[in-house]
């Protein structure tokens, strides 16, 4: 009989394990975060909306009207963009956190604990990065380029401004999130190798450290 014969009868004829104690637990634990992160993910949506829903009801109800068409003060197209980029920052952060658990999962996956802590390190600096984003572009007066210094009201020069900056942002965040996945497979095998230097160098490492 060969080896491969003799695994084939062991696997066969050998008794059957037992599950584990714990299994239902699991699966109604994994069933419930499943739950919460849907539930996490409608209250983002809802809350991107109400902030683009609020944000349109302003602009209409703030917008003075002169012979029928509305005159638009430039500091309400300015409150309005960044309401605009709030809402997007609530709404693109856990729907990228959503679809990229189960990558990160499979690039850590000898390293749970460090894919956890990589993802909410990516988390702060995505929102440190839309902080930042959005106080640097936030306008506190008519600029030159507008052509609006004399009548205060929105140009098609500060709506092309508007539109590039809503624009950068996702550019900024397309490119950032690229490289988060080209990057994210070397720093995964880096802690593998890591994982598998031996315990007396570590330990050796550690006690020369202390």
């Amino acid at each position: 009989m060969t080896h491969l014969e003799d695994r084939i009868t062991k696997a066969l004829t050998q008794s059957p394990t037992s599950p584990s104690p714990d299994l239902f637990d699991r699966v109604v634990e994994s069933i419930d975060a499943d739950r919460r992160r849907r539930r996490a993910g409608i209250r983002a949506a809802s809350a991107a909306v109400a902030v683009v829903a609020v944000a349109s009801t302003a602009v209409l109800t703030l917008t003075p009207r002169r012979n029928g068409v509305l005159e638009m003060p430039w500091w309400i197209l300015e409150v309005a963009v960044v309401l605009v980029l709030i809402a997007i920052a609530v709404w693109l952060g856990p729907f990228i956190k959503r679809f990229g658990r189960a990558y990160a999962a499979d690039v850590f996956h000898d390293n749970p604990l460090t894919g956890k802590s990589y993802i909410v390190l990516t988390d702060i600096v995505y929102y440190l990065i839309f902080a930042a984003y959005i106080l640097f572009m936030v306008r506190f007066a008519p600029q030159e380029s507008w052509g609006n210094e004399v009548s205060g009201l929105v140009t098609a020069q500060q709506l092309a401004s508007s539109a590039a900056r809503v624009g950068g942002i996702l550019l900024v965040i397309g490119l950032l999130h690229g490289m988060n996945i080209v990057l994210m497979p070397v720093l995964g095998r880096l802690f593998s190798l890591n994982r598998r230097v031996p315990g007396s160098r570590t330990g050796s490492h550690q006690e020369a450290d202390w």
